[in-house]
């Protein structure tokens, strides 16, 4: 009989040695924070969304006796500021800021070159900064891979997915009024989540960030959905989400896949659950074959999350190999 693979589970809870909040200029100060080995490895972790924050489990994908773990809170979410929620500028918030902003880090900590580490938007971002910056990546380690092309919004945001899952489209769909539900619902939720009116934006906003927390795993998570039908994480998360995927990201269309050469010869691991309903397999697929320097995992029993356990254990050994 063939051999089960080893499921591994998260490295034990740690706490950051260091903390704090970095300008980088237009009046946002982002959070950071570094934990395991102060001499260890550097490596960044890129939080998904874009706007839902890093927390203390996304410490805990890295060894810490190997790896000094940098974690940050992009522009106007998590624990920097100003905060979507409180009225913090979108205009500030873009592609390019965001990759500037990691740069700065880079130099605020003394870091010649370090691991760059992300999952669904993250993994966007990742890609982006490392085609910038090939010289500081010493490797890529991505997760649900989103190339923010036009044809992944709309299968997720137009009805595509809504296929799947129609109980729970119908009420992504609720908020939107009857004459709107057929035209671009990126652009309709724009309207709502910036609507004069505080409950008709809240009610946008936990309707977007639970359709992606309820469609997010293999199986669904109570949990999730009850953490992302929070009012003040909602209003950031789905306005700062809709904003990129309303400007494509400000990249051009295929931009990613098309800059490919400029990560040429920084090794890397994908891992991509199979039943990813949010970022398809077709993009990771996508994306290996531009970038011939990776190796694609394909999880079988898994979505989109980072914590599900085939992608956990996938995204620990691709960081273990890498370590030294």
């Amino acid at each position: 009989m063939p051999e089960t693979p080893l499921v591994r589970t998260l490295y034990p809870q740690i706490e950051p040695h260091t903390a704090g909040h970095l300008d980088v200029g237009d009046g946002q100060q982002m959070y950071y924070e570094v934990s395991g080995n102060p001499d260890g490895k550097p490596v960044v972790f890129l939080h998904g969304g874009p706007g839902g924050g890093t927390g203390p489990r996304n410490r805990r994908v890295f060894d810490p006796t190997a790896y000094r773990i940098v974690l940050l809170d992009q522009r106007g979410c998590g624990r920097s500021t100003p905060h979507v929620a409180d009225g913090a500028d979108l205009a500030v918030n873009t592609t390019q800021k965001l990759i500037a902003d990691i740069e700065a880090l880079r130099v605020h900590l003394n870091v010649d070159r370090w691991q760059v580490f992300g999952g669904s938007w993250g993994s966007t971002l990742a890609l982006a900064y490392a085609q910038s910056h090939p010289e500081h990546v010493a490797e890529l380690v991505l997760r649900g891979i989103f190339l923010l092309r036009r044809s992944e919004i709309d299968w997720y945001y137009n009805g595509g997915a809504g296929n799947l899952f129609p109980e729970l489209w119908e009420r992504f769909l609720a908020p939107v009024p009857e004459e709107d539900r057929n035209t671009d619902l990126v652009e309709i939720y724009h309207h709502l989540l910036h609507s004069p009116d505080r409950d008709v934006a809240e009610r946008a906003a936990v309707a977007w960030s639970t359709w992606e927390a309820a469609t997010s795993s293999l199986l669904t998570r109570p949990g999730l959905i009850a953490q992302n039908s929070e009012a003040r994480f909602a209003l950031a998360f789905a306005r700062i989400e809709n904003h990129y995927f309303r400007n494509g990201g400000f990249l051009d269309e295929g931009q990613l896949l098309k800059q490919s050469d400029r990560i040429a010869g920084i090794p890397g691991v994908i891992v991509q659950g199979r039943y990813d309903v949010v970022c398809p397999t077709t993009s990771a697929w996508a994306l290996h074959r531009a970038w011939p320097d990776s190796k694609l995992v394909i999880v079988d029993d898994a979505g989109h999350s980072f914590d599900e356990p085939g992608i956990t254990s996938a995204l620990l050994d691709a960081t273990d190999a890498f370590r030294n």
